[in-house]
């Protein structure tokens, strides 16, 4: 089994990423951004762990709605 990512790995990661797309994120936001990942990777690990078969979670298919049509900017079909 893996480690999880901690906090501190998270706001690594983070403020790496931030540097690297040129983002300006401040250190209270980039802890809080750090928290919500290492907090989404601890549910990610824990869901890994059940074992499920290729019919176990059927995804819903996927249906964008249409553009609007031309000259309709309020996006009323009809």
């Amino acid at each position: 089994m893996r480690n999880c990512m901690t906090e501190e790995d998270a706001l690594s990661y983070v403020t790496t990423v931030a540097k690297t797309l040129s983002l300006p994120l401040e250190p209270d936001r980039a802890q809080r951004v750090a928290q919500h990942l290492a907090r989404n990777a601890q549910i990610a690990q824990v869901l890994d762990r059940i074992a499920l078969d290729a019919y176990d979670e059927l995804a819903a298919i996927y249906c964008p709605a249409p553009f609007p049509a031309a000259g309709d900017p309020g996006g009323q079909h009809g």
